[in-house]
């Protein structure tokens, strides 16, 4: 099994950006997490981060020869990229949405995921253990 971890805008200031919504842990302390579980579960994990819609597009296409399943946390592009949406459309890979904190109960435009129709599932609120359930439920082809 072949996971690629895409992280949109922003995700790399994790420990930085707003604390008191994502925590004090850092990107790296989500990636060292994520490496740990797959290496434990068998899992080959990839990782990709870009503040850049077309590069996250590129990424997404790209997962279509190398990868089984994706895990995707858009960031801001969650509430404006058809692009995203079309993408991973495009490239049936079957995909998961994830993110750390609860969007249903932040703000109003928080509310609208573009990707979310192309997504086999979305987790969101969990913190990073969100990541690790959606690399399990692709791992166990529950979709």
């Amino acid at each position: 099994m072949r996971i690629l971890v895409i992280n949109g805008p922003n995700l790399n200031l994790l420990g930085i950006r707003e604390p008191g919504i994502y925590g004090n842990s850092t990107y790296e302390d989500l990636l060292n997490l994520i490496r740990n579980h797959c290496e434990e579960k068998g899992i080959e994990v990839s990782f990709y981060q870009s503040n850049h819609e077309g590069d996250l597009v590129d990424a997404i296409h790209e997962a279509r020869t190398s990868a089984d399943g994706i895990v995707i946390n858009p960031g801001a592009y969650t509430h404006t990229s058809i692009a995203l949406l079309d993408a991973v459309h495009a490239v049936n890979v079957p995909t998961v949405e994830v993110h750390i904190s609860d969007v249903s109960k932040r703000e109003a435009f928080r509310q609208i995921s573009y990707i979310r129709e192309a997504c086999v599932k979305t987790i969101q609120g969990k913190g990073f253990a969100g990541y690790l359930e959606a690399i399990d439920f692709l791992a166990a082809g529950a979709f």
